[in-house]
């Protein structure tokens, strides 16, 4: 039994909460097509987000492709794009509205932090996770760093006036149990994202979830 409560949970969003792969992919995939370039199975994207839009659009370039110029036009079409497509496949993942509803029943403070744009960002929990109230909704800012520096983790924490021990960080990837664990937050670790078992276990979770209805029940394990 771990010793331990917590009094909030802050969210990662894409591979957590909403699937977004296949609307990001398609559309990286279109931007690509229509520069000239290769483009990518659908899968690949899963390796390709989670830093940031800009740094997916390298990472979708080709090797000698990814020059400053480059990269920016890519990700200026990509914003064009994504913001007329992002929704036609999105969509929360199973199991995730009914643990959302249980964990506002308790009044658990809630917040969502997430390396996508802050529009986008806000958009997507607009459209899809109205219905819960979170406290702080984050995204990827150019005036604050990114996943996985801790700061906004941090700040999250000092608007929900919760200390960082007493809170849970979930998310898919090595950069959301990073981020965690830089902040002083218990790292969870979710498999129904984008993410592996052993990216998960090597980055530091301290636990791995396969359902949002086991999250659930281990969250409420540790709540007071």
């Amino acid at each position: 039994m771990l010793n331990m409560s917590f009094k909030a949970v802050i969210f990662d969003l894409d591979g957590t909460l909403l699937d977004t792969l296949q609307d990001l992919a398609n559309s990286y995939n279109r931007v690509l097509k229509q520069m000239g370039f290769p483009t990518h199975p659908i899968d690949a994207y899963r390796y390709f987000v989670g830093d940031g839009a800009r740094m997916c659009a390298a990472r979708a370039l080709p090797p000698e492709n990814r020059n400053d110029a480059t990269i920016e036009q890519c990700l200026q079409i990509f914003r064009a794009d994504y913001g007329q497509y992002w929704n036609v496949y999105t969509k929360p993942y199973d199991g995730i509205p009914e643990m959302l509803t249980a964990l506002s029943n308790t009044g658990l403070k809630m917040a969502i932090l997430s390396n996508k744009p802050q529009e986008d960002t806000e958009r997507c929990a607009k459209e899809y996770l109205s219905q819960w109230y979170f406290e702080a909704i984050f995204g990827q800012k150019t005036s604050a760093p990114k996943k996985p520096d801790p700061a906004p983790a941090l700040e999250i924490s000092r608007r929900l006036n919760v200390h960082p021990k007493e809170t849970v960080f979930i998310g898919d990837t090595s950069i959301d149990i990073k981020t965690a664990k830089a902040a002083g937050m218990f790292p969870v670790g979710v498999l129904w994202g984008f993410r592996s078992r052993d990216e998960l276990v090597k980055s530091g979770a301290k636990a791995i979830i396969e359902s949002p209805d086991e999250l659930k029940k281990f969250i409420f394990k540790y709540t007071t």
